[in-house]
């Protein structure tokens, strides 16, 4: 097993070399990998604000404010009006110029993450975004694990470049609000430094429905509750529910 302690001063390091600013805001599901970014962001000192979005009843609103509640830390919510959410919707999709519909979704998130964090003068907004593409958390992966490391590296290289590039377009649909959405764990350094670390300390095979592993002991280890740490993933747009409109939109 790996020293947890040498991902987590990566990560803080990560975070300090793009976070001048005192003041941010933190895009929060509830989830671990948006748990662990805040956690790590209120220990360096930062000033953190939880930001999350989603519709009235989705996962995500319902969740976060549990977990908001136990960390103790500031967090605001927008909620998706169903009526405008079209309108918006195709504004973006037409923005961005994509048929992908991950990226359209994650734009629309992150469009209302965006204009969440206007409302609260907060110009810099981190995700955690990187992690799963780094330490296996897609479920993507236990279909890769059965080609060994090559087959795991190959989708982990598909998946960073997707996920470098659609953030690129998340910040073009942000700017409409003055707000820069940053993603820490997506720099070359941090990048360079994951891929180091044994395949089988963030997946252990087929079977494993849990994954990311170093992730989750260290988000346990640094004070992370058990049932935070180890939950299973629930992705952006599902959480919200922006996935389920918009299948109903077609």
């Amino acid at each position: 097993m790996a020293d947890q302690d040498k991902p987590h001063k990566q990560m803080i390091k990560s975070i300090q070399r793009v976070v001048v600013d005192r003041k941010i805001g933190i895009a929060f599901s509830g989830g671990v990998d948006s748990s662990l970014l805040a956690k790590i962001c209120n220990d360096c000192g930062y000033e953190i604000t939880l930001l999350t979005i989603g519709f009235e009843d989705s996962h995500d609103v319902k969740y976060s404010k549990e977990i908001a509640k136990m960390f103790g830390y500031n967090h605001k919510i927008g909620k998706i009006s169903p009526k405008t959410f079209p309108e918006i919707s195709k504004k973006i999709i037409k923005t961005i110029k994509t048929g992908n519909l991950s990226w359209n979704e994650n734009c629309i998130a992150f469009y209302h993450v965006a204009k969440l964090a206007k409302r609260y003068g907060i110009t810099k907004v981190l995700t955690a975004n990187g992690i799963d593409e780094l330490f296996c958390g897609y479920n993507a992966y236990r279909e890769a694990i059965k080609q060994g490391k090559n087959g795991v590296m190959k989708l982990m290289e598909s998946k960073l470049e997707n996920e470098i590039n659609m953030m690129k377009a998340v910040n073009t649909i942000a700017s409409e609000f003055g707000v820069q959405i940053i993603q820490p764990f997506l720099s070359t350094e941090f990048i360079n430094f994951s891929k180091k670390i044994p395949v089988e300390e963030k997946i252990h095979g087929p079977d494993d429905l849990i994954r990311k592993h170093i992730i989750r002991d260290l988000a346990f280890k640094i004070g992370i509750p058990q049932e935070v740490s180890y939950k299973r993933k629930k992705a952006l747009q599902y959480g919200t529910l922006i996935h389920k409109t918009m299948m109903k939109l077609k």
